[in-house]
Parts: structure tokens; C-alpha cells; sequence
């Protein structure tokens, strides 16, 4: 049998109480689609009033200065949130890169969401899917990045480590 020191059972038991530690260091933190809003800017408070399109038959939302202002908290922070899909790129494998949005139809059948209630995807691996409209988990790195799409101006940008189907 062999007898450990008791420098080794210290270090050996500093590691084992350590190991939760690394593991929760490196779980997503889980969003909902408020916490992209700085704490202080009432939802209430992006969306203006707007404008009708009369020529394409479109609302135009009007968003204030707070429309941009995004969480400064979550520039940097491995996330998990839930959405929908709006593709942007597919190949034949599936959709490569897409602006995540908070309701259905979001950009195409209504005005699209203020900025800080978009994120733009880009997946590490094409998303497989048979529809379009179903809700996705997103798991990856977030961080500011407001750019401006041919469908909206987006707030935040992520590389997608992990996506997987929203189930209710």
C-alpha cells in the first residue's frame, strides 16, 4: 500500500473542490431577450411611434437613442438564449449565419425589433433544420456589434458554439 504525504491529500483535495468551480465558470449564462436592455431603459422607452410606408405597405418603427444602447455586462459573456431564426446564409448543409430574433416572424411580417433586440449568428456548424419557425436554443459567445443588414440594424453579434431545438 502506498502511503501519500499530506502535501499530496491537500492538493488533491484543493482540486476536487475546485472542479464545480470550473464548471460553472464555463456554463452558459441563460438570457431572456429583457436582459439585452441596460438595466434603466424601460422597454417602453426604444420603440417610438413611427411611420407608414405607404408605396411597400410597411410600418416603419421610429426608435429613439435607447433603441442602441446595449447591456455592457454581455460584451464578452458565453451565453445560452432562446429565439427564432431569421436566416441570413445557407449553403446546402443549412443555415450558416442568422439574425436571432425574440418572436416569430420578426423582420419579415412585422417592423423589425429595435437593435438591442437583435443578435446576428454566425454558426460554428450549418444548422440542419426542416423549418425555419422553430425556436432555437443559442449557446455561444456574445458581444457588441451594431452593423446595419438589409432587414434591420442589429446590437449584438455571437459565434454559435451550440444550437438546439427550443422545446416549450
Amino acid at each position: 500500500m502506498m502511503a501519500l504525504s499530506r502535501r499530496t491529500l491537500l492538493i488533491g483535495a484543493a482540486s476536487f473542490a475546485a472542479l464545480p468551480q470550473v464548471a460553472r465558470a464555463n456554463a452558459p449564462r441563460v438570457l431572456e431577450w429583457k436582459d439585452l436592455i441596460p438595466a434603466g431603459v424601460p422597454y417602453s422607452q426604444i420603440i417610438g411611434e413611427g411611420k407608414m410606408d405607404a408605396i411597400n405597405d410597411t410600418w416603419l418603427p421610429v426608435f429613439d437613442k435607447n433603441a442602441t444602447k446595449l447591456n455592457k455586462d454581455l460584451n464578452g459573456a458565453y451565453i445560452k438564449m432562446p429565439g427564432y431564426m431569421l436566416p441570413f446564409d445557407v449553403t446546402s448543409k443549412g443555415v450558416t449565419s442568422f439574425i436571432l430574433v425574440p418572436f416569430a416572424g420578426a423582420c419579415l411580417h412585422t417592423p423589425p425589433p429595435p437593435a438591442n433586440q437583435l443578435v446576428f449568428v454566425d454558426a460554428a456548424e450549418p444548422w440542419e433544420t426542416e423549418s425555419m419557425w422553430d425556436p432555437v436554443w443559442v449557446t455561444g459567445q456574445m458581444r457588441h456589434e451594431v452593423q446595419s443588414t438589409t432587414l434591420a440594424e442589429v446590437g449584438y453579434a455571437m459565434q454559435a458554439d451550440e444550437i438546439e431545438l427550443y422545446e416549450w
